[in-house]
């Protein structure tokens, strides 16, 4: 099973640890892109993958419903940073620092659509001062992207664009960044095994959001932001997969889908009792 290291996922995990259920998974530990290819190859039975990877491979996964890591608005940790206001960054070099595909296209279909420029992409490591040496503005996401938002960014004078709430005010939808996804061959050979993990994963998001303020005490101690932030991140990050944040992926593959190696039409499959149902 995949495991990212980063913060937006510790609710998901830390319940785990509490239940018990964290000694029963064999958790590989790598980036949101590098867990959705080995998903995708056969290599986990079980991942976390980014929204952009699963709609592509939709055919050979079932994801798990009521489980992701999404907003409803801000997200805190997908943002733009810039030098200038965006409605300037036409031509201009942007840097993505990101790993996540995801979070690549979002940023580049709000800049492209919604702001209405189309600016010089190229990729590098997600440090903002080396960043802004080479670019006009940065893509940065998770754990970087909060240090950028909430530390660096101000410092630098720099403006901070979060991508949540500007495809919130853009559509009106949640968005998804990122689903839970078994792979169907290995759903079909542990049917019972797929649920019971999927049940231990709302057990542990439920029981981290109860004790939320605990899981920003114990996180605090080893990353540089204090707990009442880190409280506030985690209740801003919406870990739903229901109707409304089935119809922002809806509207985020029509609008993409074409261009990003997937039909617009793109179908997902949800795990049920047992079986899979197709929304």
């Amino acid at each position: 099973m995949g495991h990212i290291q980063f913060l937006n996922c510790l609710p998901l995990y830390w319940g785990l640890a509490r239940t018990g259920a964290l000694l029963d998974l064999d958790l590989t530990k790598d980036t949101p892109e590098k867990l959705s290819e080995r998903l995708v190859r056969g290599e986990l039975d079980i991942a976390p993958i980014t929204l952009v990877e699963f709609l592509r491979a939709a055919d050979d996964l079932v994801a798990f419903p009521d489980l992701a890591v999404g907003c409803d608005g801000p997200v805190m940790s997908c943002v733009i940073v810039s030098q200038k206001p965006l409605d300037q960054l036409d031509g201009a070099r942007v840097a993505l620092g990101s790993t996540s595909r995801t979070s690549v296209r979002l940023a580049q279909l709000l800049l492209a659509e919604k702001i209405g420029v189309r600016p010089d992409y190229f990729t590098c490591p997600p440090d903002l001062g080396l960043m802004m040496q080479e670019a006009d503005a940065a893509v940065l996401i998770g754990d970087a992207a909060l240090r950028a938002n909430l530390h660096d960014a101000p410092k630098l004078g720099l403006d901070v664009h979060d991508l949540g709430r500007m495809w919130k005010d853009w559509t009106g939808l949640p968005f998804v960044f990122a689903v839970w996804a078994a792979r169907r061959d290995y759903l079909e050979r542990e049917p019972a095994l797929v649920q019971q993990v999927h049940e231990a994963f709302l057990a542990s998001r439920d029981l981290s959001l109860e004790e939320v303020g605990k899981v920003a005490e114990q996180a605090a101690r080893w990353e540089h932001f204090d707990q009442e932030l880190l409280e506030r991140y985690f209740t801003t990050l919406d870990f739903r997969f229901g109707p409304d944040q089935l119809r922002g992926v809806t509207e985020f593959a029509r609008r993409v889908g074409p261009t990003t190696g997937f039909p617009a039409d793109v179908r997902v499959e949800l795990l049920a009792a047992g079986a899979g149902a197709r929304s």
